[in-house]
């Protein structure tokens, strides 16, 4: 059993950056992978980005590779995402996810994620 705590939401201008984290209490290592994934007003969970826990390998949605970054500190069992010259549209609730303890699969897909964090919110002005 896992559980997920985002943090690092808040306000920042279009064009700046914001870095989140999602803190894992529990065994990190029980979960294969976490995954990024973001929500706005009135649209579906889509996803962002996913590492594997065990080589730190990432892996990007096509439309967030260029502004968005995965990472992982193994020494806090957090990951990380970092998110460069946001813009209006990237506002909403940003969750982090894994699917079930000692499951292999894919991060990629928010229907396939069992563990949730609480989600942390994140709004752009112009």
């Amino acid at each position: 059993q896992v559980q997920l705590v985002e943090s690092g939401g808040g306000a920042v201008q279009s064009g700046g950056s914001l870095r989140l984290s999602c803190t894992v209490t529990g065994n990190i290592n029980s979960v294969y992978c976490l995954g990024w994934f973001r929500q706005a007003p009135g649209k579906g969970r889509e996803e962002i980005g996913s590492i594997r826990v065990r080589d730190s390998t990432t892996k990007y949605a096509d439309s967030m590779q260029d502004r968005f970054t995965v990472s992982r500190d193994s020494t806090k069992d957090t990951i990380y995402l970092q998110m460069d010259r946001l813009k209006e549209e990237d506002a909403g609730m940003y969750y982090c996810g894994a699917p079930n303890a000692g499951t292999v699969a894919s991060c990629r897909i928010y229907y396939g994620m069992t563990y949730w964090g609480q989600g942390t919110a994140v709004t752009i002005s112009s």
